[in-house]
């Protein structure tokens, strides 16, 4: 199964990548809700979340702890929210979207446009704090 993410663990697309090992991802949301906001996956393209074996499973949320823990650092913020949908890419993910209400994870809510060069200025201030 080919999806827009396992173009990006390919190397096809672009990505600002936050944090990467050899099974899963991190990189930020081109359409994101806040500043910060990142997604990651396994490398493995499992369509449905609760579909992965359990290993990778456990390992993907552990990865995604290690993120969450740099971009609260990097990203003034009450949390970093997470929300698994699961519809949009067919290929697990899980959105960390730094917050301060409850409102700033809403999906519905227009999505950012940032610069490259703002984009670049937020993935630096992430990995530096990995």
């Amino acid at each position: 199964m080919s999806t827009i993410f396992s173009k990006i663990v390919s190397g096809e697309i672009p990505s600002y990548k936050v944090a990467e090992n050899d099974k899963y991802l991190a990189f930020l949301d081109i359409n994101p809700l806040n500043e910060g906001h990142t997604l990651v996956i396994p490398k493995n393209p499992t369509d449905y979340i609760f579909d992965m074996e359990d290993e990778e499973y456990r390992g993907l949320w552990s990865f995604a702890k290690k993120v969450s823990h740099a971009v609260g650092k990097a990203i003034p913020c009450k949390r970093v929210g997470v929300a698994v949908i699961g519809l949009e890419v067919a290929h697990a993910h899980i959105h960390l979207v730094p917050i301060n209400n409850v409102s700033d994870i809403d999906f519905s809510r227009p999505k950012l446009k940032f610069s490259e060069e703002e984009f670049s200025s937020t993935l630096e201030k992430i990995k530096s704090r990995l």
